[in-house]
């Protein structure tokens, strides 16, 4: 399906990156597994990718430094021609109520998650332009759909991550670029790992599928939005929330 198609994926050393990284390894795409500081996280999902038969190769950046994302999608083109896949996945958070929250935090989140976006997009679209071709899939959330009380700076970040996909997707289509998001709902990663019991509870409680999703539900998803079965899709949401919004 992604037969010599060169893919990079943000965040991907754990979680739903890693688990996207390997699915578009598995349906034969050569994937960059970017890294901030879990190099040696990095190096097992690419490890894990060669040993099942793919191609990868882990590469460090801070995707909320504008030179470095620079340096990185450089890295590849110089490597292997072209880059035919974008997928903002990186993302931190620092939640807490709007009265407590420091500016700090505010800035880290819009920075990594918002910023850092743009970031990677800016430097790789010079590329897809020049190929009149490429598939960009950014990761927003429901938070930024629908808001999230202790998370004004990361539903601020992924609403504006729906903002600059639209833009995007407007600007680019005219020479064959795809520029898609996923909201996803409440994935069981690490990040949600350290919710309490009784938050996971009441928010297991507003799904309408009554169960949590997996981060291989999200990594299907961005094999559709990343493969030409959506050729003719640009400029979309897609929850994958079991109805959360």
């Amino acid at each position: 399906m992604l037969k010599d198609k060169i893919a990079l994926v943000t965040g991907a050393s754990r979680g739903i990156g890693a688990a996207v990284a390997k699915k578009l390894a598995d349906n034969g795409a050569c994937v960059y597994v970017n890294y901030n500081g879990s190099a040696g996280r990095a190096e097992e999902v690419v490890n894990e990718i060669i040993k099942a038969g793919g191609q990868a190769e882990a590469v460090q950046c801070d995707v909320s430094d504008y030179n470095a994302c620079k340096e990185m999608i450089d890295k590849i083109i110089k490597e292997k021609g072209r880059l035919d896949i974008l997928v903002n996945n990186a993302g931190i958070t620092k939640d807490d109520l709007l009265m407590k929250m420091s500016e700090e935090a505010f800035d880290a989140v819009i920075n990594t998650n918002l910023k850092g976006c743009f970031n990677t997009i800016r430097h790789a679209s010079r590329y897809f332009l020049k190929q009149r071709s490429g598939k960009i899939v950014n990761m927003s959330s429901v938070s930024g759909v629908m808001g999230n009380a202790g998370q004004a700076n990361y539903s601020a970040a992924k609403a504006g991550v729906i903002g600059l996909t639209k833009s995007v997707a407007k600007e680019l289509s005219s020479r064959g670029i795809n520029c898609n998001a996923i909201a996803p709902g409440f994935i069981e990663t690490e990040m949600t790992a350290a919710m309490t019991d009784k938050a996971k509870e009441a928010t297991i409680a507003a799904i309408p599928l009554g169960r949590t999703g997996q981060a291989e539900d999200i990594a299907k998803a961005v094999l559709f939005l990343a493969s030409d079965m959506s050729d003719y899709i640009t400029g979309q949401v897609l929850s994958v929330d079991g109805g959360m919004s």
